[in-house]
């Protein structure tokens, strides 16, 4: 602590995040707020890994939801409510060529690793900043020795899409993709880890809400769009939702913290 300011690992997301929503279900006890609609404070500890278990409780949650408020940190300085992210893809690509003695029988072989530059230099060049697609291959591995055509190579692939249509497009492309040299077989594993939220009319409405709110308290809002994923980002299908992220800023310096 420094002042009235916590900083470490985890303080902003989402330490911050959880005191916040606790709070605010405190306050409306204690005011003797009445409602119309039940509350329900959904809170789980793998969304950094996906929401491989708490995914189906979160779903089935939102079906019978109004608004969804997420406590994910707002943007950093700013303070801005996110109020669309990217969706994100992830896969892996896979490589098998011939391999051959690197001096004696150059000729015979077929380098799995010359096949996955080739293939990484075709994704990297789908790289979109106007349409808010990135395509990132952040690990590579291939070949065992100096000396040898390398007959094996794999890549991890990460990219980000704005849109639901330019992520049906981005998938079909990573699944279609052929190999470049003759004799080099590819295989391609993943798909899409979450959905991007777009800006629907019914997220506007909520902003709207929330500024004139943040109006009457003497301070100005603003929205942003992000390109980290989030596990709301899966909420979007049921298009009854309101939903946002609404939870803690930081400004100056930044504490420990992590994003998808």
């Amino acid at each position: 602590m420094e002042g009235n300011r916590a900083y470490g690992p985890g303080i902003l997301d989402m330490k911050s995040g959880i005191i916040q929503s606790l709070w605010a279900l405190k306050a409306l006890k204690e005011l003797g707020v009445r409602l119309d609609k039940k509350v329900v404070f959904l809170c789980n500890t793998d969304e950094e890994i996906g929401s491989v278990t708490s995914r189906p409780l979160i779903e089935t949650e939102a079906r019978k939801s109004k608004v969804a408020l997420i406590p994910e940190p707002a943007v950093a300085n700013s303070g801005a409510l996110k109020t669309s992210r990217k969706g994100i893809g992830i896969f892996r690509l896979k490589v098998k060529g011939i391999a051959t003695h690197a001096g004696n029988h150059h000729d015979k072989g077929v380098s799995a690793i010359e096949e996955l530059a080739r293939q990484i230099l075709a994704l990297h060049g789908l790289t979109d900043y106007e349409k808010g697609t990135t395509v990132n291959v952040g690990v590579i591995r291939g070949g065992t020795r100096g000396n040898k055509v390398a007959d094996t190579a794999e890549a991890e692939i990460d990219f980000r899409v704005a849109t639901h249509a330019e992520a049906e497009r981005m998938e079909n492309y990573l699944r279609n993709l052929q190999p470049k040299l003759k004799g080099a077989f590819i295989e391609v594993t993943g798909g899409m880890n979450r959905p991007p939220m777009e800006r629907t009319a019914a997220i506007g409405q909520l902003f709207e809400t929330a500024r004139r709110i943040a109006a009457s308290l003497s301070f100005n809002l603003t929205e942003a769009a992000v390109g980290e994923a989030a596990t709301e980002t899966s909420l979007q299908p049921w298009e009854s939702q309101l939903w946002t992220d609404w939870g803690a800023s930081v400004t100056g310096r930044t504490p420990n913290t992590s994003m998808s």
